[in-house]
């Protein structure tokens, strides 16, 4: 929070340099969702009423309404949001990675343009499909590294260490998406509930009571996969995942 405070204070700094001495006609915020409306204000106050200006944000949750006060100033506006996941350290390709474009006509064609020499892909989204689209996104990745977390502490119940568990998992994880890949999530599920092996859940919840957390999220997970996935003794399995809850 500190750090988009500041970076908030040093844009508005330099604004009024910037935008009255350089000649990019387009804008795009990168910063914390927080701080999209407010420097867009900011710069609003500044900036004459001008046209040609595109303003882009890179939010997945918000829409381009982010920059109405730019575009009261005669700008156009867009949200350009890639389904890709950026963290300290990692440089990920951007080469066929989609890009949830929405926004003003003219905002939109530039931005699907820089996509496109970006290597990604643009499609359109509504705006009031944002929220779900960022959901889903939340679900693909970072909950995702969060089960995997998860995943560890498990481990550690069968006496592996967290760096060996996720060495040892790399090669089934990475198996399992590429399964994901070529056959859907129905051809891609394994293992017990798949089977309808209901005794072989029941021991996987008797020793996960030694984990409580991890327990919460296998139901959970067991119990979504009944309601989307094959499986055989659906009825069976499903009561036994409710008299674990």
């Amino acid at each position: 929070m500190k750090r988009a405070k500041a970076l908030a204070r040093d844009f508005r700094a330099g604004l009024r340099f910037d935008l009255h001495d350089s000649k990019a006609r387009v804008i795009w915020f990168c910063v914390p969702d927080s701080q999209i409306a407010r420097i867009s204000s900011q710069m609003g106050k500044t900036l004459p009423r001008t046209k040609g200006l595109i303003a882009l944000h890179s939010s997945g949750a918000l829409t381009s309404a982010e920059l109405k006060d730019l575009q009261r100033k005669g700008a156009q506006a867009a949200s350009v949001h890639p389904l890709m996941t950026f963290v300290p350290g990692s440089r990920p390709s951007l080469a066929g990675v989609p890009f949830a474009v929405e926004g003003d006509a003219a905002a939109v064609r530039v931005a699907r343009r820089i996509v496109g020499d970006l290597g990604g892909t643009a499609y359109s989204i509504r705006q009031k499909d944002k929220a779900a689209y960022h959901a889903w996104g939340a679900f693909a990745s970072p909950l995702l590294t969060s089960l995997l977390a998860v995943s560890e502490r498990v481990a550690k119940l069968a006496g592996v260490d967290q760096k060996s568990a996720r060495r040892r998992m790399i090669p089934i994880l990475l198996q399992t998406l590429a399964n994901y890949t070529s056959c859907g999530a129905a051809g891609a599920f394994s293992g017990p509930i798949v089977r309808g092996d209901l005794e072989t859940v029941k021991r996987h919840l008797r020793v996960l009571k030694r984990i409580p957390f991890a327990r919460a999220t296998y139901v959970a997970l067991a119990d979504a996969a009944l309601r989307y996935l094959p499986a055989k003794n659906k009825r069976e399995l499903l009561s036994t995942l409710r008299a674990a809850n």
